[in-house]
């Protein structure tokens, strides 16, 4: 695991930048593919109540025999349960599912702009990191705008925000503006959806020439860019593939053709309107 770098949030603590998502896993599969991924190497899991499988990765952690220190775990807040009060019972829900005593990471999932309780939803988080029961708390798919407002209204610095971000959208405004507060930039879907962006011909001839795969030659340039990436397969020889990206660098003409790419085609849905859970 040595080989995984890590980046150190602006708390301190240290995160793995490379680490697992769950993401449309259902609860049964998910338990196997945390299992695969922990004995793989990984070290860093990525979760949220809405994924519905909470409970399958708690029981791949309790089973994994990795000391709970070394594992960095990250679950996340559900739109519907915004709210100061409402999301320090949501907190608690996910850790019994769990079964932790704390989360590395928690997160607001979507900033609900018509929902407008990100502020005091991010005042549990407070208390929850006060507490001792989240090590670090953070923001997911927050917009500059929205993160503007957080910064001016509550006293914690989110330590990660957690958005969409691949080469071909990448966020460069809010990555500039990420770095100028010290938020960490964390990418999901990092690797697109389906076989798209893997099939780019620039992607697949810079993944050529260093007689690698698409995937690992897109993660390379997350991992070179300063992203966190957190890909997610169930397939164990893919999961292992996404882990061995440590043994190449990317070039300068690898990097400027990725730049190339951005052409700020979202996946998702825009967080300014994604008001799903309000």
């Amino acid at each position: 695991m040595s080989q995984v770098p890590s980046i150190t949030l602006n708390n301190g603590l240290n995160m793995p930048q490379l680490g697992f998502g769950v993401w449309q896993v259902p609860d049964g599969e998910a338990e196997k593919a945390v299992a695969t991924a922990i004995e793989t190497g990984y070290r860093s899991i990525d979760t949220a109540a809405i994924y519905e499988n909470e409970t399958g990765t708690g029981k791949a952690i309790a089973a994994s025999g990795v000391a709970r220190d070394e594992l960095f775990v990250t679950t996340k807040l559900w739109n519907s349960e915004q709210g100061h009060d409402r999301a320090l019972r949501a907190f608690d829900d996910s850790l019994d599912k769990l079964g932790l005593d704390y989360v590395d990471l928690y997160l607001i999932h979507w900033p609900v702009p018509a929902k407008d309780a990100y502020t005091d939803t991010y005042k549990a988080f407070e208390k929850i990191l006060a507490d001792g029961r989240a090590k670090a708390i953070g923001v997911s798919n927050f917009h500059p705008e929205h993160l503007k407002r957080l910064l001016g209204e509550t006293s914690v610095v989110p330590a990660v925000n957690q958005i969409e971000l691949h080469p071909q959208l990448q966020q460069a405004e809010s990555r500039a503006f990420h770095a100028d507060r010290g938020i960490a930039t964390e990418a999901w879907s990092p690797l697109g959806q389906g076989r798209g962006l893997l099939e780019v011909p620039t992607v697949v001839a810079i993944a050529q020439k260093h007689g690698r795969t698409p995937a690992q030659a897109v993660l390379r340039w997350h991992l070179q860019t300063g992203n966190i990436v957190i890909p997610k397969s169930v397939t164990p020889s893919r999961i292992k593939e996404n882990l061995d990206v440590f043994g190449f660098e990317l070039d300068a003409d690898d990097l400027a053709a990725f730049a190339a790419l951005d052409e700020g085609k979202r996946l998702g849905p825009d967080p300014a309107e994604f008001n799903v859970g309000a």
